[in-house]
């Protein structure tokens, strides 16, 4: 059997959006801001959130994602991958993550890490090329 379909369009109304803290693009880290924020420049105005793993349901990202719903545009970075060593777990983003995204009018940055520490044989605290990133 064979089912298909066709998204033609997604609305939504938020409710109770959460209030977010605001930062400046000159003071943008991605590894230092909130894990959804306001980032802002002399002319903009944009939602940002971020995902600690590709994997949705390891950090549990939507929620950060939906507090951003409510801005016209909107951003997550993504890890593409998150590899935590010999006796940890090694996660990539699916491809339905990033049309789930779509969906939703979030644009999706790919990043990587650049730094983490041992514990271990284990890797963790990875942070974002932030430089990257911005």
């Amino acid at each position: 059997m064979n089912i298909i379909g066709k998204i033609t369009g997604l609305k939504y109304k938020i409710l109770l959006p959460d209030e977010l803290k605001e930062v400046n693009i000159k003071d943008f880290d991605i590894n230092e801001i909130p894990s959804a924020c306001l980032v802002t420049d002399d002319q903009n105005i944009f939602a940002i959130s971020k995902w600690f793993s590709p994997k949705r349901t390891r950090s549990y990202p939507f929620e950060r994602v939906f507090n951003t719903l409510h801005i016209s545009k909107k951003i997550t970075v993504i890890p593409i991958v998150k590899d935590e060593g010999a006796k940890g777990d090694r996660d990539f983003v699916q491809w339905d993550t990033v049309s789930l995204m779509s969906l939703l009018d979030v644009f999706v940055i790919f990043g990587f890490y650049e730094k983490a520490e041992r514990k271990g044989q284990k890797i963790t605290n990875q942070q974002f090329d932030s430089e990257y990133v911005r």
